[in-house]
Formats: structure tokens, sequence, C-alpha cells
């Protein structure tokens, strides 16, 4: 039994060995080396890994192909892998998280809000036309007496102003009383001549009332039956003397302003708003308008009206704010603050005021994406209120922005487009590895490391105000650029110092962000190498 199972064993043991060694001797894929399967499996496996989605512009246009193929000038299109951040995404900052703290980094989600806004405005006192009177008689005369006699001087409803002379008016009065007195006298006499003795009177009457004679006076006047030599008259309404042109003894022509009564208890402010705010004001909005004399004081009002016209100096709108003044403290030509609440109600999608980095030619926030990452986007601007402002375009809800150290952080970004991929290039030596790494080699992922270039060429022109140069360039082996003319941007403007146009120079350069090369690196060279593609970086 023992010596049966012993020797079964045996024959499966050298089965086993037999199979063994012909598999090892069997040729492997058809000649190919089992070593070299395993080699072609590897790197079939990397390039499943590393599939290529698209072929892009070599000079950062927005032109992509599914397919690779070359530029006008003969240039590549770059190869983009699966899982390499987008071109947007290029500029992306990764920080530590040491740094992070360091820095005081400090985020708020994007979210939807009513924005509170108070418009600002410079605005005068003025006196409310509407309440502003002028006296002007109606016939020629001479002023007889004053009885207020100062500009500035305050008067009540009806009180005298000044009497004056006028023989039309002595005239007029007579003929009133006379035909007074005829109606008077015709009271049982013949109809028709009663009718046209009244009717006579009341023509003098009437031309009486016409020179604004008060009926008080005419009442005295008819009682009396006799003329008066002067008329007094007296304020419409109780204000200030604003204008006083009258003068004791002078004559006057009908229709001339002798006096100007202000009524001073309300007033307006007229504000100057600014063209792009004058979209937020509304009709009845309340307004607080501070005055430089009561600092202590907050007068409110309403705006009422708002003016047609533009400034086209100052692109300012008037606005009329009308004040309540019983107190008399506003006086015209005060200088005021205005201050007008234009909250939206209608929520609207907002990020803190302080995320915005606004450079002039266009707004950025700085999106953080992970621990540590963060991405600048350009953003489209709306309303702007106290603490927030709108976004319309650019960042989603709920999505995290910089609030706090987001210069710091764009600085460093800005530092690390020039720098971040040299090494020990920015101490004047070529980063390892980097100067003959072709541009559109795979990165691996999440490798945010430029590539330095290294190349010869001529100045042709410089542009120091806008820190570009103009370059003659021999053909780029890194880039496979054939030789060329193009403008480079300078990292540091002192790279150009000594340098001259026609002047041979040896640079190095950067692909910042697609399409915009940066050159980290110039100095000349007395005498230009014949480049090739091979010798492109003998210079250095």
């Amino acid at each position: 039994m023992n010596r049966t199972l012993t020797f079964g064993v045996a024959t499966l043991t050298l089965a086993a060995l037999g199979a063994g060694y012909w598999l090892g001797a069997r040729p492997a894929g058809h000649g190919q080396p089992a070593a070299e399967i395993g080699q072609t499996a590897a790197g079939t496996s990397a390039t499943a890994q590393r599939k290529i989605l698209y072929y892009r512009n070599p000079m950062g246009l927005p032109d992509t192909s599914p397919v690779p193929k070359k530029d006008p000038m003969g240039m590549d299109y770059i190869p983009v892998y699966d899982g390499e951040e987008p071109a947007g995404s290029s500029t992306e900052l990764k920080i530590s998280t040491e740094k992070v703290q360091k820095l005081g980094v400090r985020t708020e989600a994007a979210a939807m809000r009513a924005l509170d806004r108070q418009l600002r405005a410079a605005g005068r006192v003025e006196a409310d036309e509407r309440k502003t009177f002028s006296i002007s008689p109606k016939f020629e005369g001479y002023v007889e007496k004053l009885h207020v006699n100062v500009t500035g001087q305050a008067v009540s409803r009806g009180q005298p102003l000044f009497e004056v002379y006028s023989p039309e008016l002595v005239s007029a009065q007579r003929e009133y009383a006379i035909a007074a007195q005829g109606v008077q006298a015709l009271q049982g006499g013949n109809e028709e001549t009663r009718r046209g003795m009244q009717s006579l009177a009341d023509a003098s009457l009437t031309r009486l009332k016409n020179w604004d004679i008060s009926a008080e006076q005419i009442k005295s006047l008819a009682s009396q039956q006799e003329s008066r030599r002067t008329l007094t008259f007296r304020s419409p309404v109780s204000g200030i003397v604003s204008e006083k042109k009258a003068i004791q003894g002078m004559r006057f022509e009908p229709g001339e302003s002798l006096y100007q009564i202000t009524d001073l208890s309300s007033v307006w402010v007229i504000a100057d708003v600014f063209e792009q705010d004058i979209g937020q004001l509304k009709l009845g909005s309340k307004a607080s308008v501070s005055i430089p004399a009561y600092p202590d004081k907050r007068f409110q009002g309403t705006v009422s009206y708002i003016y047609p016209s533009l400034n086209a100096e100052t692109r300012t709108i008037p606005v009329r704010v009308e004040l309540s003044n019983p107190q008399l403290l506003l006086k015209p030509a005060m200088f005021a603050q205005v201050e007008v609440s234009t909250g939206a109600g209608t929520p609207v999608l907002t990020v803190p005021n302080s995320a915005v980095i606004d450079s002039g030619k266009r707004a950025l926030v700085l999106v953080q994406r992970a621990e540590g990452r963060f991405e600048p986007r350009e953003v489209k601007l709306g309303l702007r209120g106290e603490q927030y402002i709108q976004v319309l375009e650019g960042v989603q809800a709920n999505e995290e922005v910089v609030v706090a150290a987001n210069f710091l952080i764009d600085a460093e970004s800005n530092l690390k487009a020039a720098v971040g991929g040299f090494g020990h290039a920015a101490h004047g030596a070529a980063a390892p590895g980097a100067v003959n790494a072709p541009a559109d080699a795979a990165k691996p992922t999440g490798q945010t490391k430029a590539v330095v270039h290294q190349a010869v060429g001529e100045i042709e022109s410089m542009d120091p105000a806008n820190a570009t140069v103009m370059l003659k360039h021999d053909a780029i082996a890194s880039l496979k650029w054939p030789a060329m003319s193009m403008e480079f941007k300078l990292a540091n403007t002192a790279l150009a110092q000594g340098l001259k146009t026609g002047q041979g120079v040896s640079f190095e350069f950067v692909e910042r962000a697609p399409g915009e090369y940066v050159i980290t690196g110039m100095k000349a060279q007395a005498k230009r190498p014949q480049a090739t593609p091979s010798n492109s970086h003998s210079a250095h």
C-alpha cells in the first residue's frame, strides 16, 4: 500500500517537471522572448494609462486636434494626456499646509445673498423752488417807503414790505371811487343807466385787482370813497428775504422784481450721483443727509426726482432729495453728504469684497480646489454692496474663495509661474534633466514645475515699458520649433540691461501659461554659433 502511494507521488512530480521544461523551452509569441512580452505588456499598460485626449496648439491658441498635426509655422501640436490638468488650470498653485497657516489664509463660500448697499454722494442744500416768491408790481411807480430794508430778514405772511406811489394807481382808484359813487346815486334811476355805471365800476375794480391790490385795500378804498396816494405791498408768505432790489425813492418799471421771499421750512439737497450708480436709485427711496456744520445730527429725506441731464465733465447726474427744515438749520449752498439705501430684494450670488483682486483690466478670485490647492478665476462682477459683491460669471455657489491673504497667494502664484520649475536654475545653474526635456513630454499627474528651454538668437527690438523683447531665434529642439522671430516676455526688466538691438544672445525661458513664454535668463553672446537642432544649446 505504501509502496504504491510513493510511486504515484514520484510519477506526478516527474510530470510537473517535464511540463515546466517544455513550457520554458517553447518559443514565446511567434519567436518573441518572454522578457520582451513582459516589457511589451508593461508598455501597453503604461500607454493605456497615458491615453492622449487631444493635441493643443503649441502657441496657446484656442485650437485643438484629435490627431497629430502641425501649425502654419511647422511646429507640432502638443499632446494632452488623460489625467493632466486642463489648460485653464495650468496656473493652479499648491501651497503646503504650514505655509497656508503662516500666510493666514481664510476662505468663505460663495453664496446667495440680498445685497445691502449704501449709495453715497456729495451734494448741496438749495431752496425749494416751489416756495420762492418774487414781489413785482405790475404798474410803473416809485418806492416811497421801505418797511423791510435788509436782505436775509425774516418776514411773516402779510407783513408790510414797502409802499409805492404811482400816478396810474391814483387814477385807477379815482375812477373806481367815482364809479362806485355813481352806482349809489343811480339806485332809483333808469335801469339802463344804472347798469352802465355798474359796468364802469366793475371794470375799475377789475383793473385794481389785476394790479394785485388786496381785497382789504379795495374794501377800504370803497368805504372811504377817496383815493390813496400810496399803496402798501405785503409779503405773500412767511420766509426769508433772499433778494432785495428796492431802494427808497427809486423808480421801477412794470414787472421789475423788487423783493424775493423764500420759505425755508423745507429745502432740497441736490446730490451728484455717479453715472454707474444711477440705475440703483428709485423715486421714494429714503435718504440720510449729514451736514459738516452739524456732525451730531442726521437729517432724513426722500428722493423725489432724478434729473434727466448728465454732467459730461464729472459724469454725474443730479438727484433731488427733499428735507424738512423746521428749525431753519439748513441754509442754501451748505455742503451735504447723502446716503441712500439701495438694497436688492432678490438674492444674488455673492462673494466678500476682500475676495476680489482687481487689476484694472480684469477681476480675479482665488478658488480653493482642495487643501493647499488654489486656482485663480477671472470673474465678471455686478452690484457691489457694503461687504459683498455680486458675481455674474466665474464662480459657482458653495465654492470656497480666499478672503484673507489672497494678495500674498497671488504674488506667490506669479513668482511660481516664473521660477517654479527652475530648481537651481534660479541661481544660474540649469535644473538637472530639465534642459533637454521635450515640451510635449507627458508630465506625471500633479507635477506643476515648468520646463526650462535654452536657445540662442538675436535681439530685433525691445519694449522695456511692457517687459517684452522680440528675438530672432534659431531652431529649438526641445519644443520642435523651427528658426523664427517671436516676442517673449521678460521675468524681470533687469534681464535686458546692457543689451541692445541687433546683439546676439543666449537665453532660457519657460512656458508660464499656454502660449505665454517668459525669459528667465539672458546674456550677450559675442558670436552666434551655427544653429542646428542638435547643437542649439551649445552656448550653454
